[in-house]
């Protein structure tokens, strides 16, 4: 590892292995949370045949915004040929009138890995939180030489919980997770990865080499107890302690 730069209260740190081969990163928001005009960058490059994981040392929050302000998380992960990166955040939690947009975008090398999951909360279902009032907007794109592989877009401003309650928008769900495995065996995943998928969920080949997933959940706990068993399936064998505490 070098070349670490940061700023302000986001925080890289890199705990002691226990036999890894690969370097794990845990990003930390030192303010507890986005809310109003936040902004956070992270760039990340993974130099040929290296590996890297990243997570969080906690769940992300996003907190009512002042009328006009809007938080921004804009995260950019390089990996060169043969190279190797996990991008494995825990849940962002969205709270009602939370203003959030946020962006991941990755660009890999033909015979790079890639493993990119982002899980958002509506509201903490334990606790009887309602998000009413919610404007995200969140991006994902995976690129190869100026090509764009792959590009997910999400966009909720309103009412979140009733634009979420309907059948094609949610069917009510308090919870979610996308999954994009790039890899150029990503096909030989694809069949076993569906026998791992609860009813609310789903996963298909967008192209070769390409994978992506979609989970959806009453709430966090639940969207976890399915997710876990994916990530591993997809080559996660050893999740972040930050995951498990």
């Amino acid at each position: 590892m070098r070349g670490l730069h940061q700023k302000g209260s986001l925080k890289l740190l890199f705990p002691r292995g226990h036999g890894r081969t690969d370097k794990t990163g845990v990003i930390l928001n030192t303010a507890g949370g986005v809310t109003g005009g936040d902004q956070f960058d992270l760039n990340a490059h993974v130099e040929s045949g290296a590996q890297l994981v990243l997570t969080t040392q906690a769940a992300e929050r996003a907190y009512r915004a002042q009328p006009g302000e809007i938080g921004q998380i804009k995260n950019h992960i390089k990996i060169e040929a043969g190279g190797r990166c996990d991008w494995l955040p825990q849940e962002t939690i969205l709270y009602d009138g939370a203003a959030l947009t946020r962006r991941l975008t990755v660009e890999i090398a033909a015979d790079a890995r890639a493993l990119l999951v982002e899980p958002v909360i509506f509201g903490r279902a334990a606790m009887g939180e309602r998000v009413r009032n919610l404007r995200f907007c969140d991006r994902i794109d995976v690129i190869h030489d100026g090509e764009t592989l792959f590009s997910d877009r999400t966009a909720l401003d309103g009412d979140a919980e009733a634009i979420l309650h309907g059948t094609a928008t949610g069917g009510g769900c308090g919870a979610m997770a996308s999954i994009v495995l790039a890899t150029p065996d990503a096909d030989r995943y694809l069949a076993s990865a569906r026998d791992l998928l609860p009813e609310t969920g789903g996963i298909s080949l967008i192209r070769d080499g390409l994978l992506y997933a979609r989970l959806l959940a009453s709430d966090g706990f639940t969207l976890r107890r399915s997710l876990i068993p994916l990530l591993r399936h997809l080559g996660v064998s050893d999740l972040p302690r930050t995951w498990i505490l």
